[in-house]
């Protein structure tokens, strides 16, 4: 990280006894190490809260894109990509031309006049039963 060396830490040590003294180094050093540990544990926090950072965008992200997948309509991109104008679907609309017939043909015949039922002429001759067939005679003869 800072590539010190063995020769540059013996030099920082020899410079620290001459100049913190024998007596008070190892305190010096205790003091040192603590401050280290706390930067340590600053950083571990610090980089620990950019990962959850991170790791909330790329779950929006992700958020985001299983609602477009959830709410992806599929028959609409199918018409958009097959018939982007509408004609095809206006040409095989067998129920809009059925609609349309049936609308021509109560117009025209309210137009020509109102049908009424007339009721059927009586029968000119009576109506008779037919006679039943006669019966067959049976034989008697035995074979």
């Amino acid at each position: 990280m800072f590539d010190i060396g063995w020769q540059e830490l013996f030099i920082v040590a020899i410079l620290a006894i001459i100049v913190i003294g024998p007596k008070d180094l190892p305190r010096a050093v205790r003091t040192v190490m603590r401050a280290i540990r706390k930067l340590r544990s600053m950083a571990g926090e610090f980089q620990s809260g950019l990962d959850e950072v991170a790791r909330e965008a790329e779950l929006d992200d992700i958020r985001r894109e299983a609602n477009k997948i959830a709410h992806y309509d599929v028959t609409k991109e199918i018409k958009d990509n097959l018939d982007p104008d509408g004609e095809i679907e206006k040409a095989a609309d067998l129920d809009g031309a059925v609609r349309e017939t049936m609308t021509e043909a109560k117009t025209t015949s309210a137009v020509d006049a109102p049908v009424t039922a007339a009721p059927p002429p009586p029968p000119s001759e009576p109506v008779t039963t037919a006679e039943p067939a006669p019966q067959p005679a049976a034989d008697t003869a035995k074979t």
